[in-house]
């Protein structure tokens, strides 16, 4: 297994990605939003170097100003590689993430704002990647994640669009 990568692929562990910078900072600090949408384009079949991913993404910031990755900004370069959803608040993510095959959500990570890219496996179990340390490749139920995870009510899901 390559260095913050799964077997299969996906990125798992932003961590190890410092040498990347993003908006100014280390990946390892501030890139969980390319990195989701790397993960995310992944799972759609969409064959992206990871490199253009980081590239692109940090192209949309001509000013490298520290700060969180707006969600429309991942939304405008997502919508570059097909069409994408966004839906809000806890009760209409949940009923999204049951019918979408993968996924990124938005949400507070403790303090801190973050974007987690998950596939939905069988059984309503989701696999979630680059959560935190020690949780970079898990599997739980997306109600299970929201109770262990997503302490603020505040939240976002992108899906891909039909």
């Amino acid at each position: 297994m390559k260095a913050g990568f799964s077997d299969d692929g996906y990125i798992i562990d932003q961590n190890q990605f410092s040498a990347y910078r993003y908006r100014g900072m280390p990946s390892s600090v501030n890139g969980c939003g390319w990195v989701a949408a790397y993960d995310l384009l992944r799972a759609r079949g969409k064959d992206v170097p990871f490199e253009a991913v980081h590239r692109d993404m940090n192209a949309l910031f001509p000013l490298q100003v520290p700060g969180p990755t707006p969600v429309g900004k991942l939304m405008r370069y997502l919508r570059r590689h097909g069409r994408y959803r966004l839906t809000w608040g806890r009760a209409a993510c949940l009923r999204a993430a049951a019918k979408a095959p993968a996924g990124i959500l938005r949400y507070w990570e403790g303090n801190t704002p973050h974007f987690v890219p998950f596939l939905r496996l069988e059984e309503g179990r989701y696999r979630f990647f680059n959560v935190n340390d020690g949780q970079e490749d898990i599997v739980l139920s997306m109600e299970d994640f929201f109770a262990g995870h997503c302490l603020r009510r505040f939240m976002r899901l992108i899906t891909p669009g039909e």
